[in-house]
């Protein structure tokens, strides 16, 4: 008998797959970071994942056993796992953002930003009528996440999502399709802004690319086999960012609002753009890495700058 064979054959219980997972991932030093973070809450997704099982209900399960195809599915999901080191969310085609599913494949970066937290409530403090929005951007849209999840706070508004990449929008589109929101939802291609004329918007929303070419030399596997275009944003990581301040006011209504996450790029933005009095957007897992804007704070610092050059 084979050892993957023995695997099979005695590992018998939820509770012993995922002990046996694990063990597995630890083993092989995986790197976490793309909906988990432990080798614990790894397996543990993986697990349910592969048992069409609820992925944040583990405990009613820990003692059921499992039947044969079903213990040769997660032996097979544990082992490619490893071998390919490829994010687990692309093993079974699904991520969470607050509960609410969406598929994705190697065509997206797996999506993960700190945004669709706040869209679940915190955002209030700078939009605090959700039924008064009525237009909203989400540039770099990716898998059309955070549209979607935009849609769903803002039950009046009109979705576009824009993405640079056609394969991106495609998974979208799929996405959009998904939640019955393609009345609501337009996807374009575009490089940010470019293809969207004068239209305006009551809320943008971002999370672009905004690692430092270090930091993406630097990728383990697990990132690397992400989209490098979604997460490569120039030397700094802040290129694009640089851009979506430059031309946001002209595509936010007269009291819109910019919402942006950036990384590890506060310093450098605050640094860089000292007239622009940045709202660091805090959830439980980020500080300090989503900044919001007000359409007359960003026309504010543009005529400050403007004055300053002058003189």
């Amino acid at each position: 008998m084979s050892a993957a064979e023995f695997y099979v054959s005695d590992l018998v219980t939820v509770r012993d797959w995922l002990r046996h997972g694990v063990s597995r991932f630890r083993a092989a030093g995986l790197v976490f970071g793309h909906g988990t973070s432990t080798a614990l809450d790894e397996a543990a997704f993986l697990i349910l994942a592969a048992l069409d099982l609820p992925v944040d209900q583990l405990d009613p399960w820990l003692d059921c056993r499992l039947t044969m195809p079903e213990r040769r599915r997660v032996a097979d999901l544990i082992e490619e796992r490893i071998t390919t080191r490829r994010p687990a969310p692309y093993l079974v085609n699904r991520a969470y953002i607050r509960g609410r599913e969406f598929y994705v494949d190697d065509r997206v970066i797996v999506p993960r930003s700190y945004i669709g937290e706040l869209l679940d409530g915190e955002l209030a403090t700078v939009v605090p009528d959700p039924d008064a929005v009525t237009s909203v951007l989400d540039l770099c849209t990716g898998s059309g996440c955070l549209a979607i999840l935009a849609a769903l706070t803002y039950p009046n508004a009109i979705v576009d999502a824009v993405d640079l990449s056609a394969e991106a929008l495609q998974v979208a589109q799929r996405n959009v399709a998904d939640y019955g929101l393609a009345d609501r939802i337009t996807l374009q291609q575009s490089d940010l802004f470019g293809a969207l004329g004068s239209r305006r918007y009551d809320l943008i929303i971002s999370n672009p690319p905004y690692v430092s070419a270090e930091a993406v030399a630097a990728f383990p596997p697990e990132y690397r086999a992400e989209p490098i275009m979604a997460h490569a944003g120039g030397e700094d990581g802040l290129d694009l960012v640089r851009r979506i301040l430059t031309d946001a006011p002209g595509h936010l209504e007269r009291d819109g609002v910019l919402v942006v996450e950036v990384g590890t790029g506060l310093d450098i933005l605050e640094q860089e753009f000292p007239h622009l009095p940045f709202l660091w957007l805090d959830t439980e897992d980020s500080t300090g890495e989503v900044f919001a804007l007000t359409a007359p704070e960003l026309m504010a610092a543009n005529q400050a700058e403007g004055r300053g050059r002058k003189r």
